[in-house]
């Protein structure tokens, strides 16, 4: 992991010394899908070792048809193709040679979009689409512009993405990378990149009961981002995930150039295709994912939903009857300017009866009223709460706000413990410049207090339903975790001694006061009148 994270330091200098005034956030736009194209090509070139196909790369232009028999063999078997002509290798050669034009990168981006078409379930297709050639950003000529990513390319080729034993470290590179990318994007950072330590504790909450069967693992981010929380709850499963094909991941991202990310992060871990069912679309807008038979869907369920989804978003409730949406019909319709508990709901729909989901919120989705307080009400009435969980304030790119972690388990998971856990872990973090992190011992901590289910004094409360109910279905968490701490008695003998002492002060700094004001003297004899005025009025 260090070798990684000193490959990353590297890039990111070069990064910032290549993008010139370019914003962050927009860079990496560049430097992630070319970093993903090297990941592609040599992930092709090991297949076609593998396979006994490395002839593609000698082919000759004349041989047409059987250069068409190993495209199509070499999108059913990866998903995609890269022709010879436009492989890594010989991109960066040409470049060194100085044999590249200002249109081949296009055309190799065009090339590949067209080849994806062969495979369309893969889902290749426009994985490029963000790539602007044309930006006037990376140059004010094509030539200036085929420049500035003829020098990515190098940059990029520079490094050799191995660790000490050999092992492929690209995939975790490129998810440094984008966390660096969002720690420089301010506000913008938020929309595509929970921080690791976040990702951590819901991955973690979400797993924590997970035992290795040999079944299929299901997770699912209906907000994914860049892909990063999917992938971080592989990691915390009984031997890490690394069953190759052992969990299908599924997510859900509005913005294209997001969920482009997604795909790019999960290929370069080494999720296959055909395990990784990522949709570009809005999550609240239409119900996915689902199965079909004979015309009637059938919502697909899940051993684990995560999700980080944007705050308080406004949403559509006027023009669209969500009554009539089965995951809302039965518990309530979210406000229109709050959709929180709505991505709750579709959560829910989609949780396993045995599964758990874990969600950060902001603090307002424990106490409001009206709709949401109905909400609240009936998904406790129905036993799926499991936790509450207070977090710092200023842990998230794009707001300071505190927020809360809800931990939600189907209703087999919940059994007959009908109890909900209360933890306060917002006093607990490391005080960051910009931003605040939790560091390992916090996050433990939570866990720790999470699988243990017990009060702990200014930590965590077990509160039962009849507490619940006394507190109205509010589930503010200074009402169930008391952190105050008493004042030491200080006894009124000692006060009279700081009394006397700051006394004592006040009248040797006055007297000080006094002697350098009486060695001044007015410009004018109206100045002198008003500064001996002021004199006598403070000697008073």
């Amino acid at each position: 992991m260090s070798n990684a994270l000193n490959i990353t330091a590297k890039l990111w200098e070069m990064a910032n010394k290549l993008r010139g005034t370019m914003d962050a956030s927009e860079y990496k736009n560049y430097i992630l899908p070319f970093m993903f194209y090297r990941y592609l090509s040599e992930n092709q070139s090991e297949y076609l070792k593998n396979n006994g196909l490395e002839d593609f790369y000698v082919l000759k232009k004349e041989d047409k048809e059987e250069k068409e028999e190993y495209c199509q063999e070499i999108s059913k078997g990866i998903g995609y193709v890269i022709e010879p002509a436009y492989s890594w290798h010989e991109l960066v050669s040409k470049i060194e040679s100085h044999k590249v034009k200002a249109s081949d990168f296009q055309d190799m981006f065009d090339l590949f979009s067209k080849n994806a078409k062969r495979n369309p379930e893969a889902n290749f297709e426009n994985v490029f689409s963000d790539v602007n050639l044309g930006d006037t950003r990376l140059g004010s000529s094509t030539n200036e512009r085929a420049k500035a990513l003829n020098d990515i390319v190098l940059m990029i080729n520079d490094f050799n993405f191995k660790d000490d034993l050999g092992h492929n470290i690209l995939g975790d590179v490129y998810e440094y990378l984008i966390g660096q990318f969002a720690a420089n994007a301010g506000k913008k950072g938020g929309e595509f990149y929970t921080p690791h330590e976040i990702s951590q504790v819901l991955a973690r909450l979400a797993t924590v009961n997970t035992k290795q069967t040999g079944e299929q693992f299901r997770v699912y981010d209906p907000t994914m981002g860049s892909g990063s929380l999917l992938l971080t709850v592989q990691k915390e499963l009984p031997n890490g995930g690394n069953v190759e094909g052992s969990v299908d991941f599924y997510g859900q991202e509005l913005n294209t150039t997001t969920f482009n990310l997604a795909r790019m992060n999960l290929m370069m871990h080494g999720v296959k295709h055909l395990n990784m069912h990522l949709r570009r679309g809005d999550t609240l807008d239409i119900d996915w994912p689902f199965a079909e038979k004979d015309g009637i869907q059938t919502p697909l369920k899940f051993d684990a939903v995560v999700a980080n989804p944007p705050y308080s978003q406004n949403w559509d409730i006027r023009n669209v009857d969500r009554e009539k949406d089965v995951r809302f019909k039965s518990f309530g319709v979210a406000p229109a300017t709050k959709a929180d508990y709505a991505f709750v709901l579709h959560g829910l729909y989609h949780l396993e009866k045995t599964g758990t989901m874990a969600i950060v919120l902001p603090h307002g989705v424990l106490f409001r009223g009206a709709s949401e307080g109905k909400i609240r009400k009936n998904i406790i009435d129905n036993n799926l709460l499991d936790c509450v969980i207070g977090l710092p304030a200023n842990l998230f790119y794009g707001t300071s706000i505190p927020t809360c972690v809800l931990v939600f388990k189907g209703r087999e998971a919940r059994g007959a413990n009908k109890d909900i856990l209360f933890i306060d872990a917002s006093n607990e973090f490391e005080k960051g410049k910009n931003q605040n992190k939790l560091s390992q011992d916090n996050i433990n901590k939570i866990l720790t207090a999470y699988c243990d289910r017990k009060d702990m004094d200014k930590y965590a409360h077990v509160a039962d339903l009849h507490e619940i109910k006394q507190n109205d279905y509010n589930l503010n968490i200074p009402r169930y975790v008391d952190t105050f701490e008493e004042q030491p008695v200080v006894p009124l003998s000692q006060l009279a001694r700081e009394l006397t002492e700051v006394n004592q002060d006040i009248e040797s700094t006055t007297k000080e006061l006094f002697k350098l004001m009486s060695e001044l003297q007015g410009t004018a004899p109206e100045a002198q009148a008003e500064l001996e005025q002021f004199i006598k009025i403070m000697s008073k």
